[in-house]
C-alpha cells in the first residue's frame, strides 16, 4: 500500500468507525513527512469520540495505525484530530508551561509535571524558546513525567 493509497484506507477507515455511531462525518486526511493526520469535523459526537483524558481519541489513533501496520502500509504513524480538540489542547498547555516557566525563573526552584507524552512534548517546545530554561524527561511509562529548571542549575 503506497502512501496515497495508506491515506485513504486511513481516512475510509475513521469514518467507518464513526458512522457506528449512526453519523456520517466528513474526515479531512492528509500525508504531512511520515505522518498521516486526520481532521474529524465537529458535531455532537466530540465528547464521545473524544473520551475522557482524550483516550478514545488515543484508542482510535492506535487502531488505524495498527491497521494500517497489519495491510503493510507505506506510512502508519497516524494523528486523529476531532472537532480542533488537539489544537486546543496544546494551545492550553502552552499556556500553562508558559506559567510553570515563570515560576521556575521567579523562584529558582524546579517545577515537575505528570503529563502524557503529547503534552510533554509541547512543554519542551515551549520551554525550547527560553535560553535559560531547560526540560527534561524523568520516568518510566505512565510514571514519566517532565521537569523545566533554570538552565544555570
Amino acid at each position: 500500500m503506497d502512501r496515497e493509497e495508506s491515506v485513504e484506507f486511513a481516512r475510509k477507515l475513521v469514518e467507518d468507525i464513526v458512522s457506528f455511531f449512526g453519523e456520517n462525518i466528513a474526515v479531512e486526511a492528509r500525508a504531512e513527512g511520515e505522518i498521516i493526520s486526520l481532521a474529524v469535523e465537529s458535531s455532537d459526537l466530540n465528547s464521545i469520540l473524544i473520551g475522557r483524558g482524550a483516550e478514545t481519541l488515543r484508542s482510535l489513533q492506535y487502531i488505524v495505525s495498527t491497521a494500517l501496520h497489519n495491510q503493510g502500509a507505506a506510512l502508519t504513524h497516524v494523528v486523529v484530530d476531532i472537532a480542533n480538540y488537539k489544537k486546543q489542547r496544546e494551545d492550553k498547555i502552552a499556556e500553562k508551561a508558559r506559567g510553570w516557566i515563570e515560576e521556575v525563573r521567579r523562584t529558582g526552584d524546579s517545577h515537575v509535571a505528570r503529563i502524557n507524552a503529547a503534552d510533554r512534548r509541547v512543554v519542551h517546545r515551549v520551554a525550547a524558546e527560553y535560553s535559560d530554561i531547560r526540560t527534561y524527561s524523568e520516568g518510566e511509562g505512565r510514571e514519566r513525567h517532565i521537569i523545566i529548571a533554570q538552565a544555570s542549575s
